[in-house]
């Protein structure tokens, strides 16, 4: 993906955010937008784990 497409991307996104956003809202959508767009990349690549496997790691945190 060119730069020049993300900027518009963000342009377009942050334009529809409300028009009271504060800086830090804009911040946090950005990153849950990164993240999201990451992990659907990732999926896409074959790079996930099942929910059994999640499972067993979470509960290995515990």
């Amino acid at each position: 993906m060119s730069t020049e497409k993300i900027k518009d991307q963000i342009i377009s996104f942050i334009k529809s955010l409300p028009e009271d956003v504060t800086l830090e809202d804009i911040m946090y959508h950005l990153y849950v937008r990164e993240k999201i767009f990451r992990g659907l990349k990732d999926a896409d690549e074959g790079k996930k784990v099942s929910n059994e496997n999640a499972k067993e790691i979470i509960e290995k945190w515990f």
